[in-house]
């Protein structure tokens, strides 16, 4: 319910408010909001070119001979339009309108992932038929039926989980969401009400969301690519922070759901964790340089392959199991592959929906003015000019991944990437979740409608990650 009505919310009051700056004179076109693309120039007047050749001669003569580039007067973008009049541009727009944001949709992000899914859940296919998902949810019982009690002792969901939270442990996120979906999946065969969310599906959910992850291999190589003189000297700030939130995720899901958190087995699997943790923080804070990068490289890829490894390997040592269900290990491989593009073409209108209402969101200027409201509000609790310069990210992040990337790269290149805001932006994006299309992606895979509380715990782990990222940069930067 709570996503429905943001959905609804966001596109009315969006569109409202940019036919508002239309008719006010403080918006001359709408093309962007429908057809344009992020980081074109926005056009705020045209003029008739035998006009403005009359009373810019010089200027005209510079933009006719620039052609499609067009001239940079100042803040000012002068260049000819198809119809020959002369278009003056001021800033860039600020995402995709509605049809490119549909096609790139597709393109850049659904056709992807139908593929991640087909090949991971033609895997997960053969834990299934190998037996293989019994015997590791009969292992991980005696923890995951302590916060997912609803869930029958040695369910299908507990195998899948596991390989979910290993994924995104490891930076994997590609490999994470085809297991998540599987365990969603799962979890929703023994959903009493179809239609609402269960208790071990809203769990789940804020655990994945908060994504507890030790090797951030895409945040140091943006790092890395905007010329930070160490890129890895932020693991161990994110580790920190995606650990809490974690732990904050746990912590107010089981308060709601009235989960003891206090027994020996979930203390000691969140301990052992503590443990890992810090042995493997400890190694890679001894390596300098390339080495860092060669061996979190080489353990996030290795241990994805050792994964795939074992899960063909074990099918094909159980070849028996496979003969006596009268199929063998590549086709059912090819029978969970197709589920997978199954589940590729369910979620298509979810990813379409909330993301076509994030860009309206974005290009209307609604979002600007959030933004300038909270700086402000900000700067009168005299919060650090520096924490205020990174809060598009960790405003941003909830709503859309790749526009949060856009505002953390901006500002490594406005302010360095190894100034605290360069530092800091790094903190919120890779520490948070698009807290938004997770929601979207996930129940609209199984159909949930209903998604409870899950919108508004998620939101909350967010805010825990944005304040303890900043609380851990100060401390270690």
């Amino acid at each position: 319910m709570a996503l429905s009505r943001f959905f609804a919310i966001i596109i009315v009051a969006s569109i409202a408010w940019a036919l508002f700056l239309l008719f006010t004179g403080n918006l001359y076109s709408l093309t962007g909001m429908v057809n344009g693309k992020q980081g074109e120039p926005v056009v705020v007047r045209e003029a008739d070119s035998l006009s403005f050749l009359s009373n810019y001669p010089e200027i005209f003569a510079s933009v006719k001979s620039a052609g499609d580039a067009g001239v940079l007067k100042g803040d000012s973008l002068y260049r000819l339009s198809k119809s020959g009049s002369v278009e003056i541009c001021l800033g860039t727009q600020r995402a995709d309108g509605i049809f490119p944001t549909c096609k790139n949709t597709i393109i850049d992000i659904w056709l992807p992932l139908i593929g991640y899914l087909t090949f991971f859940c033609g895997l997960m296919n053969l834990l299934n038929d190998s037996k293989a998902t019994e015997k590791l949810s009969r292992g991980l019982a005696p923890f995951f039926t302590r916060i997912f009690p609803d869930l029958p002792k040695g369910h299908a969901a507990y195998g899948y989980m596991t390989m979910n939270f290993a994924a995104n442990f490891l930076g994997l996120d590609n490999a994470a969401t085809p297991f998540g979906l599987k365990a969603m999946e799962s979890m929703q065969e023994t959903n009493p009400e179809k239609s609402r969310a269960t208790n071990g599906q809203i769990m789940f959910l804020c655990l994945h969301a908060a994504g507890l992850t030790l090797i951030p291999t895409s945040i140091i190589g943006y790092r890395a690519a905007m010329g930070s003189a160490n890129p890895a000297d932020i693991m161990l700030p994110l580790i920190i922070t995606s650990f809490i939130g974690t732990m904050a995720a746990l912590i107010f899901v089981s308060i709601r759901q009235r989960i003891n958190l206090f027994n020996g087995v979930v203390i000691g699997v969140v301990a052992g964790i503590s443990i890992l943790i810090a042995v493997l923080m400890y190694f890679i804070t001894q390596l300098h340089g390339a080495e860092k990068f060669h061996f979190t490289g080489n353990l996030s890829n290795g241990v994805l392959l050792a994964i795939i490894l074992a899960i063909v390997a074990y099918a094909f040592w159980k070849e028996k199991v496979f003969a006596a269900a009268n199929t063998n290990v590549f086709d059912s491989f090819v029978h969970g592959a197709k589920d997978g593009f199954t589940t590729g073409l369910r979620i298509l209108p979810y990813m379409i929906g909330m993301l076509v209402a994030l860009s309206i969101f974005r290009n209307s200027g609604l979002f600007d003015m959030l933004m300038s409201g909270v700086s402000a509000m900000l700067k009168l609790f005299s919060v650090d000019q520096q924490v205020i310069n990174a809060i598009p990210v960790a405003l941003m992040r909830p709503f859309n991944a790749g526009g949060s990337r856009g505002f953390m790269l901006d500002a490594m290149k406005t302010y360095g990437a190894d100034s605290f805001t360069g530092q800091l932006v790094c903190m919120f994006q890779g520490a948070a979740e698009t807290t938004f299309y997770v929601l979207a992606l996930y129940f609209g895979a199984v159909s949930v409608k209903n998604t409870r509380y899950t919108l508004w715990i998620m939101l909350l782990v967010d805010l825990v990650c944005v304040i303890t990222g900043i609380v851990v940069c100060k401390l270690y930067f």
